[in-house]
């Protein structure tokens, strides 16, 4: 791949951390016992990914491969809360697909949105001020803040562009879209001229311009890494439609028909549903052709498979204009560009509950803390039912509730886990 050019990254992602809650009292002249004042700790900061149009490529991630968000500050006197940690926010070009690194499942695609919370923070913990009780008038404890989340992930770039360019190197791909648009792409007489994928606009009228992508050349043996072509196929994983480009003038003594059937091979390898995506044939460099065999074989072989077929000289500006507009008129009986569905599902963390969580009880309620039921809590949605039932299992599971029952915890006494307080029911 071209040092120009990056489009996949892996980077490991952190939220902040929620800041402790604090311990203090009110102090004032001629205020006796103002009771507990201790404010709650500041919000862990979210990761976010941002779209940023002008970027194109996935440059920024090749060397800074870990972004963390900024911890919440702990809470003050007077029932100050604590500032909130400061959001991280990683700009993407837009057409970043998101997996996760270790099942490759997608979490979001940045093609169909401006901004993802990719690392929500951790919540602040509670200052002493919420812990006070008619019986519990001076409490002298506070919670910490619960931690944040940390996700490996891995950025994929796949180009926005309506129609994509597929062919051997050097058929003169690069050459017709610096003809049909104003994109300005290298050009030579040599394989692989071509190190990154270029886009362009090309302009028509009625509201039917469209976006093309000259991928780069790919060879035989690209879907299994061979040549530049495995690196950007994925890029015309989202085209519409795609103008398949072979050289017909037999100059580097070539076969027309074997190098399209190479090509389609290519795209079947790498994805079968690629394979099917609507295609133009256009016979390039037809001006240069010492005779019409190679360019009446290749016809008649992509007739008969049903797919429409250009004379092209994409140099000599010979056919361009014919091919553009069938292209256009294509576009509008086609679906809109993919836009990748999410298929990641949040599985729960594995954590470890063999260390002893601390238990304190005054006038029947039951304070309960931890690491891992802090990391525990930070990993439950309590909106959702299904969430609070796992919440409920590891609980049990770990050993608390047995461990509460022995120690005399009654029915309909108070249990705090953290920030959550619940009547006990056995």
């Amino acid at each position: 791949m071209a040092n120009s050019f990056i489009d996949k990254a892996r980077i490991t992602v952190r939220s902040g951390d929620g800041g402790g809650g604090a311990v203090a009292f009110h102090r004032e002249k001629y205020v006796a016992a103002g009771g507990p004042d201790g404010g709650d700790g500041g919000r862990g900061g979210d990761v976010i990914l941002q779209v940023d149009e002008h970027m194109s490529t996935l440059m920024d991630f090749r060397y800074k491969r870990k972004y963390v968000a900024g911890n919440g500050q702990p809470g003050q006197t007077k029932r100050c809360s604590g500032r909130d940690g400061e959001s991280l926010t990683i700009r993407v070009p837009r057409g970043t697909v998101v997996r996760d690194t270790a099942t490759g499942e997608i979490i979001c695609d940045m093609a169909g949105q401006d901004t993802f919370v990719l690392c929500r923070g951790g919540k602040g913990g509670w200052g002493n001020q919420h812990f006070a009780t008619p019986t519990r008038q001076v409490p002298h404890f506070a919670k910490a803040g619960l931690p944040g989340q940390e996700r490996d992930v891995t950025l994929e770039l796949k180009l926005l562009a309506d129609v994509g360019l597929v062919g051997f190197p050097n058929v003169g791909k690069s050459t017709l879209l610096s003809v049909v648009t104003r994109a300005q792409p290298k050009i030579a007489n040599y394989h692989f001229t071509t190190l990154s994928p270029n886009l362009g606009v090309v302009p028509m009228e009625d509201g039917l311009s469209f976006v093309l992508a000259d991928i780069p050349g790919i060879i035989e043996g690209a879907a299994e890494g061979a040549g530049l072509g495995h690196d950007f196929l994925r890029h015309i994983d989202r085209c519409r439609l795609l103008i398949h480009i072979v050289d017909v003038s037999g100059s580097e003594g070539r076969d027309p028909v074997a190098d399209f059937e190479a090509i389609n091979a290519e795209l079947r390898e790498y994805s079968p549903e690629l394979a099917q995506r609507p295609m133009i044939v256009a016979g390039n460099k037809v001006d240069i052709a010492p005779d019409r065999a190679g360019l009446e074989a290749l016809k008649a072989h992509v007739e008969e498979l049903g797919l429409p077929f250009f004379e092209l000289s994409a140099a000599a500006h010979q056919g361009t204009r014919e091919l553009m507009l069938f292209a256009a008129n294509r576009l509008r009986e086609l679906p809109p560009i993919t836009v990748y569905e999410p298929t990641y599902v949040e599985r729960p963390p594995e954590i470890d509950t063999s260390e002893d969580l601390d238990i304190q009880v005054e006038d029947g309620e039951w304070f309960v803390d931890g690491p891992w039921l802090r990391q525990l809590m930070a990993n439950v949605n309590f909106g959702d039912f299904e969430s609070k039932n796992w919440f409920e299992r590891q609980l049990r599971e770990s050993g608390l509730y047995k461990r509460l029952e022995e120690m005399g915890i009654q029915d309909g006494d108070t249990l705090c886990l953290y920030n959550l307080e619940f009547e006990y029911q056995s």
